[in-house]
């Protein structure tokens, strides 16, 4: 098998098997209550908020510089809120759990737009040696996991049927084997390309925990639990961020 197939289907089954094993997280939650709802995507917003600041964002500027890693990063942030108001106009207000499944949505749209640049990673590792491209897949895969559950919380609060939640999630983690294919193809691919890529990313998923995630969390529970939860899932992902 040559390295264009084999690194296609390790980007694939990287993104797919981590998203996934993170979004089946929607068969553990039954009926929780308000308060374990508002902690979950605290720690959820914390976690997603750490990958941005201490693991995209700097990747971009380093591979494209300053310049063109905050251009791609107000684009993102620009087209997950042109695609927030559409899906707005489209939902009934009255309905509390429609807003939970938007959310978990525009979630999954970020993480989707997240996965390709790092399938971009994987197929240019396949371009030099198998065993980095491999040991790169497995790494993102790992990655994925809690990207998936962060995704499957709000989604399960609307509603949204377990077996729905995992077939999304395994969606959201096609595009890192398109990236994967696309890296490879293009071999040694241009930084700012990449680093555009990873900028654009950042930007969606930041603005969706400081416009749904936060917000959502402290009108589930006005306590202090919701800060506490964003304190520790900042904290776990840097820790990923560094480890991972």
């Amino acid at each position: 098998m040559n390295n264009l197939v084999l690194g296609t289907i390790a980007g694939t089954a990287a993104g797919i098997a981590g998203t996934g094993l993170g979004g089946a997280f929607a068969f553990l939650l039954r009926q929780p209550g308000r308060r374990l709802l508002s902690t979950i995507l605290s720690l959820s917003a914390g976690l997603m908020m750490a990958v941005v600041c201490f693991d995209l964002l700097p990747r971009s500027f380093e591979l494209s510089g300053l310049g063109i890693g905050l251009l791609g990063t107000v684009i993102g942030a620009a087209v997950i809120a042109m695609i927030q108001e559409l899906l707005s106009l489209k939902q009934n207000p009255g309905r509390r759990q429609k807003n939970y499944a938007r959310t978990g949505l525009l979630i999954g749209i970020g993480i989707a737009l997240h996965n390709f640049p790092e399938g971009l990673a994987i197929g240019v590792g396949f371009t030099s040696f198998q065993t980095f491209g491999a040991g790169l897949s497995l790494i993102i895969a790992l990655h994925d996991v809690p990207e998936g559950i962060v995704m499957a919380t709000p989604m399960r609060m609307g509603g949204i049927h377990p077996i729905k939640i995992v077939f999304a999630a395994l969606l959201a983690g096609v595009p890192t084997g398109i990236g994967a294919l696309t890296g490879y193809l293009l071999g040694e691919i241009s930084p700012y390309f990449i680093g555009l890529c990873l900028g654009f990313a950042g930007g969606a998923m930041l603005y969706i925990t400081c416009s749904e995630l936060i917000p959502e969390s402290r009108d589930l529970y006005r306590g202090r639990i919701s800060g506490i939860g964003l304190v520790l899932g900042m904290l776990l992902g840097m820790a990923m961020s560094e480890l991972i």
